[in-house]
């Protein structure tokens, strides 16, 4: 598989298969992650991945925590503007279309954003910490170290699914974790085999137009 193709077939999976990776292969993924670019070579990314037992402890522990809600935790700037607006707007009904829940159905919306919490039913959930001392920059690192681990499982026939929803429950995982306390959760990444069948998994969100933000100047 190029990288072109892992590109083009990789998609957030919201549905995954019990079944387990191989446990090398999940250390392989994540170390060959770490490849990634880094600005001055901070690797600034910590990195902790669990499976079994500690993966059912941590859900346990953040689903009785309240979710911690400032300009840091969250997804978003608010309010957000266009075209971005639009752009989010759409990417959620058309999620929620995929599984036939309307706009109007708030427990059925609740229901499966709840799932965030379970990582979508992957076997494997990985957390990606960084220092909050640490700048924009160094964020945008964490973004390309989330980028090769997610095309590295799809050259290797596995699914991810990117997560910001865990960044709103640092007083719930820090402490399970054993995080120091200048540390973060920055994000978690659901790994597994996707669930093919399950109709979410058959939608995938659009792109827009190169026009819309490409500009090729002497070309």
């Amino acid at each position: 598989m190029t990288v072109e193709s892992a590109l083009q077939a990789r998609f957030s999976a919201r549905a995954f298969t019990p079944q387990e990776p191989d446990a090398a292969l999940v250390e392989r993924i994540l170390r060959l992650s770490a490849q990634a670019a880094s600005g001055g070579n901070l690797q600034p990314w910590k990195v902790i991945a669990l499976r079994g037992a500690p993966l059912q402890e941590l859900i346990a522990t953040v689903q009785q925590s309240n979710a911690d809600e400032n300009a840091q935790t969250q997804s978003y700037p608010a309010p957000l503007w266009e075209p971005y607006r639009s752009r989010r707007y759409k990417n959620g009904e058309d999620l929620y279309a995929s599984i036939g829940i309307g706009r109007d159905n708030k427990p059925a919306r609740l229901e499966q954003l709840s799932k965030n919490f379970q990582f979508f039913g992957a076997p494997v959930g990985v957390l990606v910490c960084v220092d909050q001392r640490m700048g924009n920059a160094q964020w945008a690192d964490l973004g390309i170290y989330l980028q090769s681990l997610m095309l590295l499982a799809t050259e290797n026939g596995l699914a991810t699914c990117p997560q910001g929803f865990w960044r709103r429950f640092q007083t719930g995982l820090k402490p399970f974790l054993n995080l120091p306390e200048e540390y973060m959760v920055a994000y978690g990444v659901s790994l597994g085999y996707a669930d093919m069948d399950a109709p979410i998994n058959q939608w995938r969100a659009d792109r827009v137009e190169p026009q819309d933000w490409l500009q090729l100047r002497g070309f």
